[in-house]
């Protein structure tokens, strides 16, 4: 039997997922787990290594088990996994105690430091990346605060997906997207001393891996890992990008004729744009957002909105507990079936939203950490489906102020994630952008990316354009253009939203002096 299938391998922070594809891209089975993490009332998120690796493993053997010969069949892996966070490990490849994820919030005044510092300026133009306290660079300055011994017995620093590779493969080496991102210059794709320095990390040097292209390099899978998770040994393997990256790739991000615009529409927002070369990078005054290395010359230009879903979740919620509170017992999906009924017969711009809803503020376009959620312009027409509009129209407002950020709005959106699959936000995100949007029919994006990097790799494509057109293309919908009655009035919404957000900030701070003056005063 011939050797056609491609394995993509994608550790989320909640959800690890073992996925096989045939070469043509149609997705063969599925296997995953939920993954566990440990929140403190510390601003900690830690997550468990090995833990983490037995869960994948799990995934990788039960996957093995449920297609017929897989080790005989696999071509490659792909791997890959979520962004940002800081993996330690000691000269013997162990964990050095658990490790700090993307959502951990105790490097906030390091990453502070580091923006405010004069080093700030040669930072970002050589990463074309803002500075957040979820980042290894800023977790770094953290540790070196507060745990110095732990920092002596390190030998390196790992994100998820490169502790995972080590324990396929034994390679210790570092992705291109995310090494660039904290500590390289875009234009060389390796580690810039400059940027090193500025950031006070010289002591640190040492704890970088040598950086690799997943796109180009391989390595063989290691006999223990071969024999823990039922697949060959010597099977190669391929470092992909970050998760938010191979998403990207497995929803058109690489096509480049059309050169679309991405959104990515779950729990957070994603938003990204194709760039051919770093001269095409746009950089913004607010110094945010993420530049990511992609194959070739190629970069993904992002912006990420911290809550995206989680805004109609927390709306969902409310329905539910008013639901309850009357005695009609309901769970949130019967609710959320019916949202988008009620919105496209409410009135369109009646409300403003700003859907910071996250209680660690806001990264993108601007970074603030006391942004929060509000609407604006209540009266008593103002009914239940103005203000889900509301939502709606607000997040779409934070798509375009993300592509904003980035130059000029793409020719065409592709959207994905949870949240895309309701017609009227993707409506309303055509018509508040002024470009048609299209859904790309991909369940497992991240798997799917990571497999196509492995596919570029290991020959069976020379390129992720040819990938694209093989494995993205087949699955694009029907394009939903811009609706012209709805354009005109979005075009003044938005200039409201960001004239409130801007009006907004100081409203912001004093409510977290408040509401940290009244927890001090509670405690007490």
């Amino acid at each position: 039997m011939s050797r056609d299938i491609l394995i993509g391998l994608d550790a989320g922070t909640s959800v690890i997922k073992a996925v096989a594809f045939d070469l043509a891209g149609r997705q063969l089975a599925v296997a995953g787990t939920r993954n566990q993490y440990r929140s403190g009332g510390d601003g900690a998120v830690e997550q468990d290594m090995t833990r983490t690796w037995q869960q994948a493993a799990r995934m990788l053997r039960q996957l093995s088990e449920t297609i017929p010969d897989l080790a005989g069949r696999a071509l490659a892996m792909g791997v890959t996994g979520q962004g940002d966070g800081t993996w330690l490990i000691d000269g013997q490849g162990a964990p050095l105690g658990p490790a700090m994820l993307w959502l951990d919030a105790r490097a906030r005044e390091d990453a502070r430091a580091i923006t405010e510092g004069a080093g700030h300026d040669t930072i970002y133009r050589a990463t074309a990346t803002g500075v957040n306290l979820c980042q290894m660079r800023a977790q770094l300055r953290w540790l070196q605060r507060t745990d110095p011994a732990r920092l002596g017995a390190a030998r390196h620093a790992l994100h998820c997906k490169e502790w995972l590779y080590h324990r396929l493969t034994g390679a210790l080496v570092a992705d291109v997207s995310e090494a660039v991102l904290n500590f390289g210059d875009i234009r060389s794709r390796a580690y810039s001393d400059a940027v090193i320095s500025a950031l006070a990390l010289d002591g640190l040097r040492h704890l970088l891996p040598p950086i690799v292209d997943g796109s180009e390099t391989a390595h063989s899978l290691e006999a223990a890992a071969a024999a823990e998770i039922g697949l060959p040994e010597g099977l190669p393997v391929c470092l992909g990008y970050m998760d938010i990256v191979t998403s990207g790739i497995a929803s058109g991000l690489c096509d480049p004729h059309t050169r679309p615009g991405l959104s990515i529409l779950g729990s957070t927002g994603v938003h990204t744009r194709f760039a051919a070369g770093a001269d095409e990078i746009v950089l913004n005054p607010d110094r945010t957002g993420y530049t990511v290395a992609l194959a070739g010359d190629a970069f993904g230009q992002v912006q990420t909105n911290m809550a995206a879903a989680i805004n109609i979740d927390w709306i969902a919620g409310i329905a539910r507990d008013v639901l309850h509170a009357g005695g009609r017992p309901g769970d949130s999906a019967e609710i959320l079936a019916g949202f988008d009924e009620l919105v496209a017969g409410a009135r369109p711009g009646a409300v403003t939203y700003h859907p910071y809803i996250a209680t660690t503020g806001e990264r993108g376009p601007f970074s603030d950490p006391c942004a929060r959620a509000s609407f604006t312009g209540l009266d008593r027409s103002v009914g239940w489906a103005e203000l889900l509009r509301g939502v709606y129209e607000g997040l779409a407002m934070a798509a375009r102020d993300c592509y904003a950020a980035m130059g000029e709005t793409p020719a065409e959106i592709r959207v994905a994630g949870g949240a895309a699959r309701s017609a009227q936000l993707v409506h309303i995100l055509a018509a508040t952008l002024n470009r048609p949007v299209r859904a790309v029919a991909r369940d497992e994006a991240g798997a799917a990316g990571a497999a196509m990097i492995a596919a570029v790799q290991s020959g069976v494509f020379v390129s992720l354009a040819e990938a694209d057109a093989a494995w993205v293309r087949p699955l694009l919908r029907a394009p939903v253009p811009p609706d012209p009655d709805l354009g005109p009035l979005y075009d003044r919404l938005y200039l409201a939203f960001r004239e409130g957000r801007a009006l907004m900030r100081p409203l912001w701070h004093s409510q977290a002096r408040n509401s940290q003056s009244s927890t001090r005063k509670h405690i007490t």
